[in-house]
């Protein structure tokens, strides 16, 4: 509990700093994130090529996949 002779204007000031630091680090966070996925978009594959060739059922049997002819 704060005492109750705690001078709040003070510690406004004094936790201004901090805070404002903290709130940069989670914007920069974000940012690297956001940067991040762009890239991955950026740099997927044109085409379906990477299509899953195995496909694991429930019986634990591998089937193979054959993707689906280009229109």
């Amino acid at each position: 509990m704060t005492p109750p002779d705690a001078n709040l204007k003070k510690q406004e000031r004094s936790h201004i700093g901090p805070l404002i630091g903290m709130a940069a680090v989670v914007i920069f966070g974000i940012g690297i994130i956001v940067y991040w996925m762009g890239e991955e978009v950026a740099t997927a594959p044109e085409e379906a090529d990477t299509a899953i060739e195995a496909l694991s059922t429930e019986d634990g049997v591998s089937r193979n996949i054959e993707p689906a002819p280009a229109e």
